[in-house]
C-alpha cells in the first residue's frame, strides 16, 4: 500500500466515475464466497492488542506464521492449520510492518516517522531531524515472548524490506536487508531529494545487535521515470524488491519503473534491465517464475484505496504484467486482472502473492484487497487465467480486504485488514502436486527454487 493512502474523498470521487457492477454479481456484505475448488478452512480474528490496526505482510518458519500489522506483529502456531492459533502479539506500532524471518531473528519495516525507535513511540514529522524510521530487529527464540534487540535507521524509512542471504562462506555469517523507501521532500533532513536509492543493512548472525547500514547504492543515477502521464508518483526509489539469491538476481518494482538487478555482489546490486509501461501507475511488487525466465510485476493503481476492479477501469490497469526474461531483458507478454467485477465501494487492486510449487507449471496465488484471493495459471505467460478464488462481499468497515496471500506447506494463509488471518485450501489437479513439497522457511520476497524445498 502507498505511503500516503488515497483519501476517502478521492476514492469516492474515483468510484463515482465507474460503471456499477451488476448487483447480483456482488456477494452480500462480509459474506465469504469461493470457487468450488477452494475451501475456507479457518478465520482467526486479530488479537485484541492490535485489533484496531490493519494486518499487512506474512512470513513463515517451521510451524509458525508471523503476521505484520500497523500496530506490531503476531505469531501463530500453524502446526495444525485447521486449528491454527495465536501464540503471542507484540505491540510496536509503525507502518507498514513488512516482515521477514531468519533463524531466531524477525525483521520489521517501519515507514512512518516516529519520535524515537521504541515500541512506545508516537508519530512525528519527518521534518524533525531527531525523528526515526527504518528497521526493527526482534529475537523470536521464545515465541511466547519476542524480544526487541536493535533498530537501524534508514533514509526515508523502510516501506518494505527484502532479506538476502550471504553468498558462499558469507551465508553462515551474515544476512542482508535490501530496504526500499521513497517519497523524499526538501524539508526532510534524512529523506532529501533526489533519493533514487536503496539502503542495504548488514546483519551479522552472531551479533545481530551490531547490524548497520553497509551501503546505499543509487538505483537511478540519471533519475527514474518521472514524467509519464498517469503515474501515481514519480520514481524516487523502489517500493519493493524480490531477490532470487541462488541465481544472484533480483527484480525491483520501483514506482514508475520495473528493473532487474545482478546481486552477485550483495552490497553492490547492479541494474541490468529496466522497463516502463504506460498502463502502470505504480510498480508495486515483483515475482519470478521458478526458473526465473518470467517476472510478474503488479500495478497498485489508486494506491490501494480506490475501486479499480470494475468495468470502467478495464482489464489492463491495476493489473499484473507478465514479462519473459529474454537475453537479459524484460519482454512484455500480457496483463492479468481478476475477472470478477467488484462493487464501486470496494478498494481492489493487484497486491501481494506467491508461487505455488508445482513441477512444470507456473502457478500463483495472489491478494487483491477486496477482490479477495485469486489462483492463477501463468504457464503460458501470454495467456494467464484464473482457476480458483476466495473473496468476501463488500467490507462493512468500508475499506479493507486481503493484503497478502501466500502458499505454505499445503495451505494458503491470507492477511485480511480487519478480519484477521484466513486459512484457505485449494483442491485442484493443477495444484495438488504441491502438497508433497515442504519448506522450513518462506519469506516471499526471498525466493528459492523448488529444488531447494524439501519433499
Amino acid at each position: 500500500m502507498l505511503k500516503s493512502l488515497v483519501t476517502a474523498a478521492a476514492a469516492i470521487a474515483l468510484a463515482a466515475t465507474a460503471l456499477p457492477a451488476l448487483a447480483n454479481d456482488i456477494p452480500p456484505v462480509d459474506t465469504v464466497v469461493t470457487s468450488p475448488n477452494v475451501t475456507h478452512v479457518l478465520n482467526i480474528p486479530k488479537p485484541a492488542p492490535i485489533a484496531a490496526t490493519i494486518n499487512t505482510d506474512i512470513a513463515f518458519q517451521g510451524d509458525y506464521a508471523y503476521v505484520g500489522n500497523y500496530g506490531g506483529f503476531s505469531i501463530y502456531d500453524i502446526s495444525n492449520p485447521k486449528k491454527a492459533a495465536v501464540v503471542s502479539s507484540v505491540v510496536c506500532p509503525g507502518s507498514q510492518m513488512d516482515v521477514s524471518v531468519y533463524g531466531d531473528l524477525l525483521f520489521t519495516a517501519v515507514d512512518n516517522s516516529r519520535n524515537n525507535d521504541s515500541c512506545s513511540s508516537v508519530g512525528q514529522s519527518a521534518a524533525i531531524k531527531e525523528s526515526w524510521e527504518g528497521v526493527r530487529i526482534f529475537d523470536i527464540s521464545d515465541k511466547t515472548n519476542p524480544r526487541y534487540i536493535k533498530s537501524v535507521e534508514t533514509n526515508c524509512g523502510s516501506h518494505t524490506l527484502t532479506l538476502v542471504p550471504g553468498k558462499g562462506r558469507d551465508e553462515r555469517r551474515n544476512v542482508y536487508l535490501y530496504v526500499s523507501s521513497y517519497n523524499p521532500a526538501a524539508n526532510f533532513p534524512d529523506c532529501s531529494p533526489p533519493h533514487d536509492k536503496i539502503s542495504i543493512i548488514k546483519v551479522p548472525l552472531r551479533d545481530p545487535a551490531s547490524a548497520a547500514v553497509a551501503a546505499t547504492p543509487v538505483v537511478f543515477p540519471d533519475g527514474g521515470n518521472e514524467t509519464q502521464p498517469g503515474l501515481l508518483l514519480p520514481t524516487s526509489g523502489c517500493h519493493d524488491i524480490t531477490a532470487y539469491a541462488e541465481k544472484d538476481i533480483a527484480a525491483g518494482a520501483c514506482m514508475g519503473d520495473g528493473v532487474l538487478f545482478d546481486i552477485s555482489d550483495r552490497l553492490n546490486p547492479v541494474v541490468t534491465a529496466r522497463t516502463t509501461d504506460p498502463n502502470f501507475a505504480f510498480w508495486h511488487s515483483a515475482t519470478f517464475s521458478n526458473d526465473a525466465k518470467k517476472v510478474i510485476f503488479t500495478d497498485e493503481l489508486g494506491g490501494g484505496g480506490a475501486a479499480t476492479c470494475n468495468e470502467a477501469t478495464g482489464p489492463n490497469r491495476g493489473a499484473n504484467a507478465y514479462y519473459d526474461v529474454t537475453g537479459g531483458q524484460l519482454v512484455f507478454r500480457s496483463y492479468y486482472k481478476i475477472p470478477r467485477y467488484q462493487a464501486d465501494s470496494e478498494n481492489c487492486v493487484a497486491h501481494n502473492g506467491s508461487l505455488i510449487p508445482v513441477k512444470g507449471k507456473d502457478i500463483m496465488v495472489q491478494a487483491w484487497y477486496q477482490g479477495g484471493v485469486s489462483f492463477v495459471d501463468f504457464t503460458d505467460s501470454s495467456n494467464p487465467r484464473e482457476f480458483g478464488y476466495f473473496e468476501r462481499g463488500p467490507a462493512s468497515q468500508g475499506g479493507g480486504g486481503i493484503w497478502s496471500a501466500y502458499y505454505y506447506n499445503g495451505y494458503v494463509y491470507a492477511a485480511d485488514f480487519h478480519n484477521g488471518l484466513e486459512v484457505i485450501k485449494i483442491n485442484d489437479r493443477l495444484t495438488n502436486g504441491a502438497n508433497r513439497v515442504h519448506s522450513d522457511r518462506l519469506n516471499v520476497q526471498t525466493q528459492k527454487s523448488y529444488r531447494e524445498w524439501g519433499h
